[in-house]
């Protein structure tokens, strides 16, 4: 058992804080009772004094004789325990019980007007001492009992305590110990679950306890965690896999070009041909490799975009002019509804054109000859909305959740005649994210596509 481990941290701050607890209650019921023993003595002492004082009042015109025979009865009605000692002011001791004589009480001379312990005659005594003024006479009076019996009581309360509150307290720790081994099983059971689960079988889960308690959520949100990073992974391990295949088929046209114009001599033509189609295939590779470092700074948060108060029209008006060639050369009608008076947003006029190229030439090459495209510009609600709308093939219902996954293509046939390697759209959403935006999108199957891009409004 480790001493790091919470279980026996528990146990030991459980028994530190029951100690200190019973240290404290069996000190107070200690200090409490022999307190209360005391109070009931100097009670019972105040009454004799009073007694002391009423034999003097009666007896005191009898004489003195009369007074030493009352003062011997009261003291034999005191028991053997009892002591007394009365003296008048000259200092005569009118009566003295054993070990009171004068030699002893000059050591108890001081007036008390509350108990005190004394040693008389080798033996412990709660002692009481007064003046007492009957008829203009003034008397000392001391009177005693003793605290044996009621220090042996307290010497055995003393003793339980010294044996019981180890014991108790050894007796919770174990019980603390078997409670928190207990609490904290599911714990263990957890821990051990979670040793088997690697990168090879991340779709296993955790036993959740239904307890309804912290471990129960602990479960669940560790679950909740493990289902991320498995989608994660997923998403990893389909990114690699569609990356290979993405170069390895223009690295394939590559090597059998140069291995057939390699392969005999051919004439000037036939290798500029060659050449030229390795020029493609490698700037086909370039803009692929440079999308996938793009999204890899993305992913790391390594990239940043410079913000910038920035024309949200005078960007769209140059994309649109880039686009308009495209569109033209396909025979399909476009439209721009774009607000002569500036949009003003924040952004990066850059990354914001290049967002706006990819959805526009997107909307090119998926809409058929003869068909329309339009783009319109708006505001509302503190938002810059831009919208580009199509004719084209649409997007069926069940690729709309994936078209902003890094190389996923609705229609793998098409995107590859066109060139696309299914990341444009993952960089536009990064890119619309990047700025506090959003893109919406709504399709139907042969009808066409909507794009809607909102981007937050600068106040400045």
């Amino acid at each position: 058992m480790k001493l790091q481990s919470i279980r026996l941290r528990l146990t030991l701050w459980y028994s530190l804080t029951l100690a200190f607890s019973l240290s404290l209650f069996g000190g107070g019921a200690y200090f409490a009772m022999r307190h209360s023993i005391y109070a009931t003595l100097d009670a019972e002492l105040r009454q004799r004094l009073e007694g002391v004082r009423g034999i003097i009042s009666e007896d005191a015109p009898r004489g003195t004789t009369a007074l030493e025979d009352e003062f011997h009865e009261f003291a034999l009605g005191q028991g053997a325990r009892g002591r007394m000692r009365v003296a008048d002011a000259a200092g005569h001791i009118l009566f003295a019980s054993p070990g009171l004589e004068s030699d002893t009480v000059r050591a108890t001379t001081r007036k008390q007007s509350a108990g005190f312990n004394q040693r008389i005659s080798g033996e412990h005594f709660r002692v009481l001492r007064d003046s007492v003024d009957v008829a203009g006479n003034r008397y000392d009076v001391t009177v005693a009992a003793s605290t044996k019996e009621l220090g042996e009581a307290l010497e055995r309360f003393r003793h339980v305590l010294y044996f019981a509150v180890p014991f108790f307290l050894l007796l919770a720790a174990l019980g603390g110990y078997w409670m928190s081994r207990r609490a904290l099983a599911p714990v263990d059971e957890i821990t051990q679950s979670a040793r088997t689960i690697g990168a090879q079988n991340l779709a296993m889960r955790l036993a959740v306890p239904q307890t309804g308690d912290e471990l129960e959520r602990l479960a669940i949100t560790l679950n909740e965690m493990l289902s991320r990073l498995d989608a994660a992974f997923q998403r990893i391990r389909q990114f690699t896999a569609d990356a290979s295949h993405e170069l390895r088929t223009p690295i394939s046209v590559m090597r059998t070009s140069a291995e057939l114009a390699l392969r005999k001599p051919r004439a000037e033509a036939e290798y500029r041909e060659a050449l030229s189609q390795i020029l493609a295939e490698t700037e086909k590779v370039s803009r692929l490799i440079e999308q996938l470092l793009l999204l890899a700074r993305a992913d790391s948060s390594s990239m940043t975009i410079p913000i910038a108060r920035t024309n949200l029209s005078e960007i769209l008006e140059k994309v649109w002019r880039q686009s308009s060639m495209l569109a033209g050369s396909k025979n399909l009608k476009s439209e721009r509804f774009i607000p002569p008076v500036p949009v003003w947003v924040r952004g990066d006029p850059a990354s914001l054109e290049r967002l706006f190229l990819i959805l526009l030439d997107n909307a090119v090459k998926y809409t058929s000859d003869g068909g329309r495209i339009e783009l319109r510009l708006s505001s509302d609600d503190g938002f810059a909305i831009t919208e580009i709308r199509d004719t084209g093939i649409g997007i069926a219902p069940e690729d709309l959740p994936h078209i902003f996954d890094r190389f996923y293509r609705a229609d793998r046939a098409r995107s590859r005649e066109t060139g696309g390697a299914g990341l444009g759209l993952a960089i536009g959403r990064w890119i619309a994210d990047a700025h506090s935006g959003e893109i919406r999108v709504q399709s139907e199957p042969f009808k066409g596509s909507s794009f809607q891009v909102r981007l937050p409004l600068s106040r400045e």
